[in-house]
Protein backbone atom coordinates (compact mmCIF):
# COMPACT_ATOMS: atom_id res chain seq x y z
CA UNK A 1 0.00 0.00 0.00
CA UNK A 2 1.25 3.62 -1.36
CA UNK A 3 1.51 6.25 1.55
CA UNK A 4 -0.56 9.73 1.03
CA UNK A 5 1.86 12.51 0.15
CA UNK A 6 0.87 14.07 4.49
CA UNK A 7 1.63 10.66 5.55
CA UNK A 8 5.01 10.25 3.09
CA UNK A 9 6.11 13.95 4.89
CA UNK A 10 5.22 13.04 8.52
CA UNK A 11 7.64 9.94 8.30
CA UNK A 12 10.22 11.77 6.78
CA UNK A 13 10.22 14.68 9.30
CA UNK A 14 9.89 12.07 12.02
CA UNK A 15 12.73 10.13 10.65
CA UNK A 16 14.88 12.68 10.22
CA UNK A 17 14.28 14.58 13.92
CA UNK A 18 14.66 10.81 15.48
CA UNK A 19 17.93 10.48 13.55
CA UNK A 20 19.32 13.79 14.21
CA UNK A 21 18.67 13.26 17.94
CA UNK A 22 20.81 9.33 17.41
CA UNK A 23 23.50 11.81 16.77
CA UNK A 24 23.47 14.02 19.28
CA UNK A 25 23.12 11.18 21.61
CA UNK A 26 25.87 9.04 20.39
CA UNK A 27 28.46 11.98 19.73
CA UNK A 28 27.82 13.88 22.99
CA UNK A 29 30.77 14.10 24.21
CA UNK A 30 32.21 15.65 20.71
CA UNK A 31 28.91 17.96 20.39
CA UNK A 32 28.65 18.99 23.91
CA UNK A 33 30.75 22.33 24.33
CA UNK A 34 31.27 22.32 28.51
CA UNK A 35 30.95 19.82 30.93
CA UNK A 36 27.57 19.12 31.72
CA UNK A 37 28.24 17.98 35.33
CA UNK A 38 30.25 21.40 35.98
CA UNK A 39 29.48 24.97 36.36
CA UNK A 40 31.16 28.41 37.51
CA UNK A 41 28.68 30.14 39.88
CA UNK A 42 30.06 33.28 38.45
CA UNK A 43 27.62 32.25 35.34
CA UNK A 44 24.63 31.17 37.05
CA UNK A 45 21.62 31.96 35.52
CA UNK A 46 22.77 33.25 32.40
CA UNK A 47 20.07 34.16 29.67
CA UNK A 48 20.31 32.38 26.30
CA UNK A 49 22.24 34.38 23.84
CA UNK A 50 19.35 36.05 22.17
CA UNK A 51 18.32 37.83 25.37
CA UNK A 52 19.33 40.60 26.98
CA UNK A 53 22.39 39.95 29.32
CA UNK A 54 22.98 36.54 27.15
CA UNK A 55 26.29 35.24 25.73
CA UNK A 56 27.30 33.34 22.57
CA UNK A 57 29.33 31.52 25.01
CA UNK A 58 26.47 29.63 26.53
CA UNK A 59 23.77 29.46 23.22
CA UNK A 60 21.05 28.28 25.84
CA UNK A 61 21.85 29.91 29.26
CA UNK A 62 23.36 28.71 32.32
CA UNK A 63 21.43 27.19 35.06
CA UNK A 64 21.40 27.80 38.99
CA UNK A 65 24.79 26.38 39.34
CA UNK A 66 26.26 27.80 36.19
CA UNK A 67 26.09 24.80 33.84
CA UNK A 68 25.52 25.11 30.33
CA UNK A 69 22.14 24.36 29.37
CA UNK A 70 23.12 23.45 26.42
CA UNK A 71 25.29 20.78 27.19
CA UNK A 72 22.98 19.39 29.94
CA UNK A 73 20.26 19.36 27.51
CA UNK A 74 23.16 17.07 24.62
CA UNK A 75 23.65 14.50 27.10
CA UNK A 76 19.81 14.27 28.78
CA UNK A 77 19.58 13.77 25.20
CA UNK A 78 21.69 10.42 25.49
CA UNK A 79 20.24 9.63 28.60
CA UNK A 80 16.72 9.53 27.72
CA UNK A 81 17.57 7.38 24.35
CA UNK A 82 19.53 5.07 25.98
CA UNK A 83 16.57 4.54 28.60
CA UNK A 84 14.40 3.76 25.72
CA UNK A 85 15.77 1.51 24.11
CA UNK A 86 17.54 -0.65 26.34
CA UNK A 87 13.86 -0.66 28.53
CA UNK A 88 11.80 -1.38 24.95
CA UNK A 89 14.36 -4.26 23.82
CA UNK A 90 14.40 -5.50 27.84
CA UNK A 91 10.60 -5.55 28.10
CA UNK A 92 10.04 -6.42 24.12
CA UNK A 93 11.60 -9.92 24.37
CA UNK A 94 10.34 -10.71 27.89
CA UNK A 95 6.97 -9.48 26.69
CA UNK A 96 6.81 -10.70 23.02
CA UNK A 97 8.27 -14.48 24.41
CA UNK A 98 5.32 -14.45 26.91
CA UNK A 99 2.97 -14.05 24.73
CA UNK A 100 3.76 -16.13 22.13
CA UNK A 101 4.10 -18.69 24.51
CA UNK A 102 0.47 -18.08 26.10
CA UNK A 103 -0.65 -17.82 22.35
CA UNK A 104 0.99 -21.28 21.21
CA UNK A 105 0.83 -23.49 24.13
CA UNK A 106 -2.70 -22.52 25.32
CA UNK A 107 -4.01 -24.16 28.47
CA UNK A 108 -2.49 -23.62 32.22
CA UNK A 109 0.29 -21.81 30.41
CA UNK A 110 -1.87 -19.28 28.61
CA UNK A 111 -3.80 -18.80 31.65
CA UNK A 112 -1.29 -18.18 34.12
CA UNK A 113 0.59 -15.79 31.92
CA UNK A 114 -2.96 -14.07 31.02
CA UNK A 115 -3.83 -13.69 35.06
CA UNK A 116 0.07 -12.05 35.52
CA UNK A 117 -0.10 -9.67 32.47
CA UNK A 118 -4.16 -8.67 34.15
CA UNK A 119 -2.64 -8.05 37.71
CA UNK A 120 -0.03 -5.85 36.27
CA UNK A 121 -2.75 -3.92 33.96
CA UNK A 122 -4.61 -3.42 37.27
CA UNK A 123 -2.30 -1.03 38.51
CA UNK A 124 -1.93 2.72 36.94
CA UNK A 125 1.20 2.33 34.54
CA UNK A 126 3.10 6.03 36.58
CA UNK A 127 2.02 4.46 40.46
CA UNK A 128 3.81 1.08 39.92
CA UNK A 129 6.95 2.66 38.32
CA UNK A 130 7.03 4.87 41.13
CA UNK A 131 6.98 2.25 43.45
CA UNK A 132 9.42 0.20 42.10
CA UNK A 133 11.47 3.13 41.30
CA UNK A 134 11.37 3.97 45.01
CA UNK A 135 12.03 0.84 46.33
CA UNK A 136 14.94 0.32 44.18
CA UNK A 137 16.02 3.66 44.82
CA UNK A 138 16.95 6.08 42.00
CA UNK A 139 20.38 4.90 39.74
CA UNK A 140 20.41 4.73 35.96
CA UNK A 141 20.18 0.75 35.70
CA UNK A 142 17.22 0.65 38.36
CA UNK A 143 15.46 3.07 36.18
CA UNK A 144 15.81 0.66 33.32
CA UNK A 145 14.43 -1.99 35.32
CA UNK A 146 11.50 -0.75 36.30
CA UNK A 147 10.15 0.84 33.24
CA UNK A 148 11.11 -2.86 31.90
CA UNK A 149 8.94 -4.36 34.59
CA UNK A 150 5.92 -1.97 33.72
CA UNK A 151 6.33 -1.95 29.78
CA UNK A 152 6.30 -5.98 29.07
CA UNK A 153 2.54 -6.75 29.57
CA UNK A 154 2.07 -4.49 26.55
CA UNK A 155 4.05 -6.63 24.11
CA UNK A 156 2.82 -9.76 25.80
CA UNK A 157 -1.10 -9.38 25.60
CA UNK A 158 -0.33 -7.68 21.44
CA UNK A 159 2.55 -10.84 20.88
CA UNK A 160 -0.50 -13.86 22.16
CA UNK A 161 -3.43 -12.14 20.31
CA UNK A 162 -1.23 -12.53 16.87
CA UNK A 163 -0.18 -16.07 18.19
CA UNK A 164 -3.56 -17.18 18.69
CA UNK A 165 -4.31 -16.21 14.88
CA UNK A 166 -1.07 -17.74 13.95
CA UNK A 167 -0.93 -20.93 15.37
CA UNK A 168 -4.09 -22.27 13.14
CA UNK A 169 -2.08 -21.74 10.08
CA UNK A 170 -1.36 -24.06 7.31
CA UNK A 171 2.43 -23.69 7.65
CA UNK A 172 1.95 -24.07 11.18
CA UNK A 173 0.26 -27.31 10.82
CA UNK A 174 3.18 -28.37 8.36
CA UNK A 175 5.90 -27.71 10.80
CA UNK A 176 4.05 -29.94 13.23
CA UNK A 177 3.90 -32.94 11.04
CA UNK A 178 7.19 -32.59 10.20
CA UNK A 179 8.01 -32.71 14.09
CA UNK A 180 9.72 -29.23 14.73
CA UNK A 181 9.91 -28.76 18.26
CA UNK A 182 7.50 -26.64 20.28
CA UNK A 183 10.07 -23.76 20.45
CA UNK A 184 11.23 -23.69 17.00
CA UNK A 185 8.02 -23.10 15.97
CA UNK A 186 7.70 -20.55 17.83
CA UNK A 187 10.81 -18.97 17.50
CA UNK A 188 10.89 -19.56 13.59
CA UNK A 189 7.04 -20.15 12.25
CA UNK A 190 5.30 -17.66 14.85
CA UNK A 191 7.68 -14.78 16.28
CA UNK A 192 9.08 -13.40 12.58
CA UNK A 193 5.13 -13.19 11.94
CA UNK A 194 4.01 -11.00 14.57
CA UNK A 195 7.46 -8.66 14.83
CA UNK A 196 5.87 -6.33 12.41
CA UNK A 197 3.17 -5.23 15.22
CA UNK A 198 5.48 -5.51 17.87
CA UNK A 199 8.07 -3.26 16.12
CA UNK A 200 5.23 -0.50 15.53
CA UNK A 201 4.21 -0.97 19.48
CA UNK A 202 8.19 -0.28 20.06
CA UNK A 203 7.84 2.91 18.18
CA UNK A 204 4.75 4.30 19.70
CA UNK A 205 6.48 3.45 23.11
CA UNK A 206 9.48 4.75 22.88
CA UNK A 207 7.47 8.90 23.80
CA UNK A 208 5.69 7.02 26.56
CA UNK A 209 9.05 5.79 27.81
CA UNK A 210 10.51 8.75 27.53
CA UNK A 211 7.69 10.62 29.09
CA UNK A 212 7.60 8.10 32.11
CA UNK A 213 11.42 8.53 32.64
CA UNK A 214 11.10 12.28 32.68
CA UNK A 215 8.17 12.11 35.16
CA UNK A 216 10.34 10.20 37.45
CA UNK A 217 13.17 12.26 37.37
CA UNK A 218 11.12 15.29 37.64
CA UNK A 219 10.15 13.33 41.13
CA UNK A 220 13.07 12.59 42.01
CA UNK A 221 13.57 8.69 41.65
CA UNK A 222 15.14 8.66 38.18
CA UNK A 223 18.38 9.46 36.97
CA UNK A 224 20.21 10.50 40.19
CA UNK A 225 22.41 14.25 39.93
CA UNK A 226 24.72 14.98 38.83
CA UNK A 227 24.06 13.42 35.71
CA UNK A 228 22.13 15.47 33.47
CA UNK A 229 18.21 13.76 32.52
CA UNK A 230 15.30 16.23 30.43
CA UNK A 231 12.87 15.47 33.29
CA UNK A 232 15.49 16.60 36.43
CA UNK A 233 16.54 19.71 34.26
CA UNK A 234 12.28 20.44 33.94
CA UNK A 235 12.08 19.90 38.16
CA UNK A 236 15.62 22.33 38.84
CA UNK A 237 13.98 25.20 36.70
CA UNK A 238 10.13 25.09 38.20
CA UNK A 239 11.47 27.10 40.90
CA UNK A 240 12.69 30.00 38.51
CA UNK A 241 9.81 29.74 35.71
CA UNK A 242 9.11 33.28 35.80
CA UNK A 243 12.66 34.56 35.98
CA UNK A 244 14.53 32.05 34.28
CA UNK A 245 11.97 30.34 32.23
CA UNK A 246 15.01 28.63 29.88
CA UNK A 247 15.41 26.19 32.40
CA UNK A 248 12.26 24.21 32.10
CA UNK A 249 11.30 25.15 28.53
CA UNK A 250 14.38 24.09 27.16
CA UNK A 251 14.21 20.55 28.23
CA UNK A 252 10.34 20.64 27.71
CA UNK A 253 10.24 21.68 24.38
CA UNK A 254 12.85 18.64 23.86
CA UNK A 255 10.60 15.98 25.62
CA UNK A 256 7.69 17.45 23.11
CA UNK A 257 9.69 17.51 19.80
CA UNK A 258 11.04 14.19 20.77
CA UNK A 259 7.79 12.55 21.95
CA UNK A 260 5.99 13.60 19.00
CA UNK A 261 8.17 12.70 16.30
CA UNK A 262 8.10 9.27 17.69
CA UNK A 263 4.36 9.56 17.44
CA UNK A 264 3.64 10.40 14.49
CA UNK A 265 6.42 7.35 13.10
CA UNK A 266 4.07 5.25 15.24
CA UNK A 267 0.82 6.34 14.06
CA UNK A 268 2.10 6.19 10.02
CA UNK A 269 3.83 2.77 10.73
CA UNK A 270 0.64 1.51 11.96
CA UNK A 271 -1.73 2.67 9.19
CA UNK A 272 0.64 1.29 6.69
CA UNK A 273 1.20 -1.94 8.38
CA UNK A 274 -2.97 -2.14 9.31
CA UNK A 275 -4.54 -1.24 6.00
CA UNK A 276 -7.92 -1.20 7.40
CA UNK A 277 -7.43 1.93 9.44
CA UNK A 278 -7.74 4.10 6.69
CA UNK A 279 -11.15 3.08 5.98
CA UNK A 280 -11.99 3.96 10.19
CA UNK A 281 -10.87 7.51 9.18
CA UNK A 282 -6.91 7.31 8.77
CA UNK A 283 -4.95 9.53 6.16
Amino acid sequence: MQLSLSAKIIVVTGLVIILVLAVIAIFAPLIAPYDPTIGELSERLKPPCWQEGGSRDHILGTDTLGRDVLSRLIYGTRTSLTVAVIAILIAGSIGSLLGITAGYLGGWVDTVIMRLTDLAFSFPTILLALVLAFVLGPSFFNIILVISLVLWVEYARMARGEALKIRGMDYVALAQVAGCSKIRIMLRHILPNVASSLIVLATLQVGMVIVLESSLSFLGVGVPPPDPDWGSMVAGGRSYIFSAWWLSAVPGVAIVITVLSFNLLGDTLTEYINPSLRRQGGW
